[in-house]
């Protein structure tokens, strides 16, 4: 699975707004997007949906931007993906609205996708803003670490094994 641009751009808009949360000035839409080479107009989208979401505060004018409404140890990155991404269908007998897999009657696939996809959300349940900004290394120490398992593959002659 893959978070779509608008979930990254959210997270990073939460995290450099926890990051530099005890400043004095709000951060701005321009500030963030210089800092992560993003277009400012798709920032502000992000910045409206997040502020009517209650993440964000924001004031316009000089001396304006945005500031986090909760602390970052109240916001749960598992919450926030659910709200950012429009779709967790992650193979088509997800949706019985497009679903003509011949095979879903007898089909274990579905079950262990559903199996992984929950999985993910639960890591991401278990990590708030907090974590990701200013956690100790011993907090960070905690969250798993996962490994990819590498497929043992065989050469066939004369091929070079890559990986």
């Amino acid at each position: 699975m893959r978070l779509t641009q608008w979930t990254d751009y959210t997270l990073r808009v939460l995290m450099y707004c926890a990051a530099t949360q005890g400043r004095e000035q709000p951060v701005t839409i321009t500030e963030v997007a210089d800092g992560y080479g993003i277009s400012r107009s798709h920032l502000m989208k992000i910045v409206q949906e997040l502020a009517a979401q209650g993440l964000l505060e924001t004031t316009r004018g000089r001396g304006g931007g945005m500031r986090l409404m909760k602390p970052p140890s109240e916001i749960n990155l598992g919450a926030v993906v659910r709200q950012t991404e429009t779709d967790f269908h992650l193979v088509e007998c997800f949706d019985p609205d497009i679903n003509r897999c011949r095979l879903s009657g007898n089909c274990r696939l579905k079950g262990v996708l559903g199996t992984a996809i929950n999985a993910y959300l639960a890591v991401l349940d278990g990590v708030t803003l907090a974590d990701l900004v200013d956690a100790p290394a011993s907090t960070m120490d905690m969250l798993p670490v996962v490994r990819l398992p590498t497929p043992s593959v065989k050469a066939k002659p004369g091929l070079p094994v890559i990986g």
